[in-house]
């Protein structure tokens, strides 16, 4: 019969327990597991708190600027709606500025073609009253030529004013 924790050959059985190597390894667990319970493990804690922390911290952080960034979204969207309307009315207040602009233009043509129209008519008239005037004396002075070639003698001023004026009141009372 062996004797458990002494070897008595190389080449054991696995099951056989040496009590010797059984209670130094249990001794120097007991040992390891205090000083590391002690001085490993805490440190080792401390840091898988820290981590912990962190990344609780690094969530926090990452939810606070995804909130953030849905704000500032939201203020761009408004920002660019808002930037849209103003465009959008103030391409209105261009059109309406460019169709009264074209009113106005139109309305001046018109006015300053009225204009031209009437001095024109003004012009017309003032010519046709002078072109009468100047053949009513072209007339009077040829007929003065014709009666004083009739008469054979010369007739003074006065004396055309009055056939002139007969004249005149004759040819309006013809017509």
């Amino acid at each position: 019969m062996m004797i458990p924790f002494i070897a008595s050959d190389a080449g054991g059985s696995p099951t056989d327990v040496q009590l010797l190597t059984l209670g130094t390894t249990i001794v120097v667990f007991a040992i390891f597991f205090v000083l590391a319970a002690k001085f490993v493990w805490p440190h080792i804690l401390k840091g898988l708190d820290e981590r912990d922390q962190k990344l609780r911290d690094d969530l926090e952080a990452a939810e606070q600027a995804r909130a953030q960034a849905k704000a500032a979204l939201g203020e761009y969207e408004d920002e660019l709606k808002k930037a849209r309307t103003e465009a959008g009315e103030m391409i209105a207040k261009a059109r309406q500025d460019a169709k009264a602009a074209a009113e106005e233009l139109r309305s001046n043509n018109t006015r300053e073609l009225a204009e031209m129209k009437s001095a024109a008519t003004a012009d017309i008239s003032a010519a046709k009253k002078a072109a009468i005037g100047e053949l009513h004396t072209e007339a009077s002075n040829l007929a003065v030529a014709i009666a004083s070639r009739i008469l054979d003698r010369e007739i003074s001023a006065t004396d055309q004013e009055t056939l002139l004026s007969e004249s005149l009141a004759e040819m309006g009372q013809t017509k």
